[in-house]
């Protein structure tokens, strides 16, 4: 069969259904891949062979009964340590935590392996996962395969890296401030950050979350392939048990005006003349496919992009107690930078932005309504030079500024996808598309057809 490692996750589900090679086989590949590029990557944290070999066998068990083992036959899948799984340390890349075992799966796990995927390890965040950049106390530094001097990304730094290197074909990450798009960024792959209730979120290892996170913070899938990220939506997505924000809505909904808004500056931002290319040739593709395409201001990310960090920082601030125990250099200081700029509010400051939100919210659906995909950066910088975010708090805000349209989106609840468009060098280059709720559908038809012009993600060997 070659190194299939190579192969996306929907060829490997066709292969194993077909019987043409075993859930087995494929995972003991891919256990090797890990083997082999995991000691220079630090991508997966918490191996699990022998788990994952039993997983597989029950796969070929199931199909040589008969059995429909689901969408995502024998596909090797990561999932990030902030996700309970059973029997494995709910980390969130913290000391403190290192001993919380978690006594069931998350449902975003549960339905993974419910859809046949094989799960091959946990992958790293940094602490809290509060970072574009992956490294902890706990679980050490995690790198970009592409380029050792470049970030994975983060949070969902090591489920990048892992996708990106072969370890996996599918990774689950987490985003509430861009930790599922930008990862997919820095590391050349496609990611999508899905709307809010899309994909059911519960940790029943912790406390639930506070209204920030609750409204904020998804699960969604990273891959190699626009098809990938429809299979992981389909799996990831199917049931919600647990999570009162889940809704079982319709993957594929009524048809949209193939209508496109390219925003290459949203409000002005500093967008490098890479980023800038990258969207003008994905917005020819469309043009060419048959797309509408117009030049066009969009609504505010600024104005959600605060209220993101109001939200997010409030949340932060009830946990400053574990913060400082857990005594992270880079979390207390990024907590420090970030608090600079959003300071505390009070309850009317709290209903206060409540309320704007509701008004932001409504002024990008009217935009969506005419533009039903928005083409914007998903940065406003090539990918950052790894722990680029500690080297200075002029440099920090530099990157807050660039990751504008990052922490504009997870206030509004709305869907958007990653999508890789190249390299600048040994640097990946992607773009943004955004959508309305629940309307996952057209980004993922506009990220085919930049998909299949510009750019298809292939496994990349680190070789620094």
């Amino acid at each position: 069969m070659g190194e299939i490692w190579r192969k996306s996750a929907s060829e490997i589900a066709a292969m194993v259904r077909g019987r043409a090679v075993s859930a087995l086989e494929v995972t003991k590949a891919h256990l090797a891949r890990l083997e082999a590029v995991n000691p220079t990557l630090n991508a997966v944290v918490q191996q699990m062979p022998e788990a994952a070999m039993a997983a597989a066998r029950d796969v070929d068990a199931r199909l040589a009964m008969g059995e429909d083992v689901g969408p995502l036959a024998g596909v090797p899948v990561t999932i990030k340590v902030n996700a309970d799984m059973q029997g494995y340390a709910t980390t969130n890349g913290l000391r403190l935590q290192k001993d919380l075992i978690a006594s069931s799966d998350n449902p975003v796990v549960r339905n993974l392996k419910a859809a046949g995927a094989v799960v091959v390890g946990r992958t790293n965040t940094p602490a809290f996962s509060l970072r574009w950049f992956t490294n902890n106390g706990l679980h050490g530094h995690t790198f970009n395969p592409h380029d050792k001097g470049i970030t994975p990304g983060g949070s969902s730094g090591g489920a990048a890296s892992a996708v990106a290197s072969g370890i996996c074909a599918l990774g689950h990450g987490t985003d509430i401030g861009g930790s599922i798009r930008y990862p997919a960024y820095a590391c050349g792959l496609q990611g999508l950050r899905p709307t809010l209730g899309r994909i059911a979120a519960w940790n029943p290892s912790a406390p639930d979350r506070f209204i920030g996170g609750q409204l904020m913070a998804v699960s969604g899938p990273i891959a190699r392939s626009i098809a990938d990220i429809r299979l992981g939506l389909a799996a990831m997505s199917a049931t919600g048990t647990g999570d009162p924000w889940w809704v079982p809505a319709p993957l594929e909904l009524e048809d949209l005006p193939r209508r496109v808004a390219l925003c290459v500056a949203p409000e002005g931002m500093n967008v490098a003349a890479e980023v800038e290319a990258a969207l003008r040739h994905c917005a020819s593709a469309l043009a060419e496919a048959g797309w509408q395409v117009e030049e066009v201001e969009c609504p505010s990310f600024t104005a959600p992009a605060a209220i993101n960090a109001q939200l997010w920082m409030a949340e932060m601030r009830r946990v400053m107690p574990v913060i400082e125990r857990e005594a992270d250099a880079a979390a207390l200081f990024i907590f420090g930078e970030m608090s600079k700029r959003s300071p505390a509010v009070d309850m009317d400051g709290l209903l206060d932005a409540l309320q704007a939100r509701t008004v932001m919210l409504r002024d990008w659906q009217a935009f969506l309504a005419r533009y039903p995909v928005v083409l914007c950066p998903v940065s406003g910088e090539l990918p950052f030079a790894d722990q680029d975010d500690l080297t200075s708090p002029a440099r920090f805000e530099e990157i807050m500024r660039a990751q504008l349209t990052q922490l504009g989106l997870p206030a509004l609840g709305l869907p958007g996808l990653s999508v890789a468009t190249g390299f600048a060098g040994n640097s990946p280059v992607g773009v943004q598309l955004i959508g309305d709720r629940y309307r996952e559908d057209i980004l993922l038809d506009a990220g085919a057809v930049i998909e299949a012009a510009l750019h298809q993600p292939k496994v990349v060997d680190p070789c620094w």
